[in-house]
C-alpha cells in the first residue's frame, strides 16, 4: 500500500493517508492537494469530498425514511405471503418469511409497478427462472407455473390472471396437438 503526503490548501501538512482509502480531513472535508512521494515530479492531483453520503458508521441509527422503507417492504412481503397462502405461486412450495422472495409479475424492466397488485411471493429458484420474462412468455414456456399461478395468486390484477389462464390453455393445447 502506497501512502500519500497530503497538504491542505493553506500549506499545512496533514497526516499521511493510504492510497486505497482516503480519510476525512480534519478541516471538515475541504479540498485537499495530494502529491505522490518525496521526489515525485507529477503534478498534484486535487481531491474533494464526495457529494454522496459516506458509509454509515457501525451502531448508528438509520434515518426515518430508511426505516419507513424497510417497514414498507416487510409489510409488502408479509401481505404477499398471506395472499398467496404461504406458497410459491409458481411451484406451490410452502414458504416461510425467510425463504420467500417478492416477485414482480410484470417486471420493473418492462414497466411493471411496485404495488401489491403486481407483487407475489415466490421461492428463489422460481424467481430466478422467471427473471425478466413477461407473464405470458413465462407461462407459455412453463404451463405448470401458470396453472399454480391461477390457483395461488389471489391478490394480483384480474388482467394478469386472465392472461395466465389464456397462456396455460394455449400451452396445454399445443402439447396435446403435438402429441396427436
Amino acid at each position: 500500500m502506497r501512502s500519500l503526503r497530503v497538504s491542505t490548501p493553506c500549506g499545512e501538512p496533514a497526516r499521511p493517508v493510504s492510497s486505497r482509502r482516503q480519510r476525512r480531513s480534519q478541516n471538515g472535508g475541504a479540498r485537499l492537494s495530494v502529491s505522490r512521494g518525496a521526489g515525485s515530479s507529477k503534478r498534484p492531483a486535487t481531491r474533494s469530498r464526495s457529494s454522496r453520503a459516506s458509509a454509515r458508521p457501525a451502531g448508528s441509527v438509520r434515518s426515518p425514511t430508511v426505516l419507513a422503507l424497510v417497514a414498507f417492504k416487510k409489510a409488502l412481503r408479509k401481505g404477499a405471503l398471506r395472499d398467496c397462502g404461504q406458497r410459491c405461486v409458481y411451484c406451490a412450495t410452502p414458504l416461510d418469511h425467510h425463504s420467500a422472495t417478492l416477485d414482480h409479475v410484470v417486471p420493473l424492466a418492462h414497466g411493471g409497478a411496485h404495488d401489491p397488485g403486481n407483487l407475489v411471493a415466490a421461492c428463489a429458484p422460481c424467481n430466478r427462472l422467471k427473471g425478466e420474462l413477461l407473464p405470458f412468455e413465462f407461462f407459455a414456456r412453463h404451463p405448470w407455473a401458470g396453472a399454480n399461478f391461477v390457483r395461488y395468486a389471489r391478490s394480483v390484477h384480474r388482467a394478469l390472471k386472465r392472461g395466465a389462464r389464456r397462456a396455460v390453455s394455449l400451452a396445454f393445447a399445443r402439447e396435446s396437438f403435438a402429441a396427436a
